[in-house]
């Protein structure tokens, strides 16, 4: 009965002090990391040793240039493209995201025809318009739907942020700082991506430029109304006069139902939405991986002549149809 309890003790024992241990290496890790999570882009590089004008150089070289109203369509697509890329916070310049899309297309729709020609099929239309659109989905398609939904994410965190920021912004307003001292608080106290993006606001009106213009190229570069909301308040006041803290206030206010209002109809339009993301998505995803299983199935039916009229009626069907949900699901509020 004594050797029991010991053996008892001794696994009870061993069980706290690995809980325990467990609990500390746990509560270190998640500490730092959410230090880490807590300083923006801007802050990490000035913690670096970097001046200001060196941070802010660095910052605004991922910017981009507004296209013009005389611009092209091939312009405002790349501009989007542009867009999509620095929003979603990626590394490489959108060119070169670009250029190794188009090469991994290229390369890849040489690779299956070479594959094809080696196994004896005869190279015709039909099997170069297979090869041409199961390279632009694999090399082109899901990149770009991968990036599309990084974008998304940040800009939906970007929305989430901004209406806190907008309440350290009155409350600093009425603390008795000028609106320069107040964006600068915002750009040490928020984390990305807004807390970088002020940065680069009071970076661009420590050098002279105007503040609305600032806000306005932010708004511009996220697609976001509410900090068009924001920068009319600001044209307004400056113009009218008024108190500013108590507008802002009231713009926060309305941010704040506006974008319960959106999560409302979100969830009531949950079902639909998810099914024009997987009436979006799954065919592709389809598509791609049962060549990857079985590529000789498509190859073998791709020499018939009935394949390039049925393949590209498929194809036309598909966009529209992906058009058509697009717009079903795009609601505004």
């Amino acid at each position: 009965m004594t050797g029991l309890l010991l053996r008892l003790f001794v696994l009870v024992a061993v069980f706290a002090s690995i809980f325990l241990i467990s609990q500390f290496v746990l509560t270190f890790v998640l500490g730092r990391r959410a230090e880490t999570r807590a300083i923006n882009r801007r802050l990490q590089l000035l913690r670096s040793g970097m001046s200001t004008e060196e941070v802010s150089t660095i910052l605004r070289n991922d910017l981009i240039e507004r296209p013009g109203d005389d611009a092209g369509p091939v312009e405002r697509l790349y501009y989007r493209f542009q867009r999509l890329v620095r929003m979603a916070a990626l590394k490489a310049e959108p060119r070169n995201v670009l250029a190794i899309c188009i090469l991994a297309f290229v390369g890849l729709g040489a690779l299956l025809l070479f594959l094809a020609w080696s196994s004896g099929l005869q190279i015709k239309i039909g099997v170069i318009q297979f090869v041409i659109t199961i390279s632009a989905a694999i090399a082109i398609g899901i990149p770009l739907m991968v990036i599309s939904r990084m974008a998304e994410k940040r800009r939906k965190r970007m929305q989430e942020q901004f209406p806190v920021a907008l309440d350290i912004f009155v409350r600093a307003l009425r603390a008795g700082h000028p609106v320069a001292s107040a964006i600068d608080l915002l750009t040490n106290e928020m984390e990305d991506p807004l807390g970088s993006e002020m940065g680069l606001v009071a970076d661009e009106v420590s050098y002279g430029a105007n503040l609305t213009d600032a806000l306005s190229a932010l708004a511009d570069r996220w697609d976001l109304d509410d900090i068009r909301m924001f920068v009319v308040s600001l044209s307004l006041q400056s113009e009218t006069g008024g108190n500013l803290a108590e507008i802002l206030g009231n713009l926060a206010s309305v941010i704040r139902d506006r974008a319960s209002m959106y999560m409302k109809v979100r969830a009531l339009s949950s079902e639909g939405r998810m099914s024009g993301w997987m009436l979006t998505v799954l065919p592709v995803l389809t598509f791609v991986s049962m060549f990857l299983v079985s590529p000789q199935f498509y190859f073998e039916v791709a020499t018939d002549p009935i394949f390039i009229w049925g393949f590209g009626i498929l194809l036309l069907m598909y966009f529209i149809g992906v058009y058509m949900i697009r717009r079903l699901i795009d609601l505004k509020v």
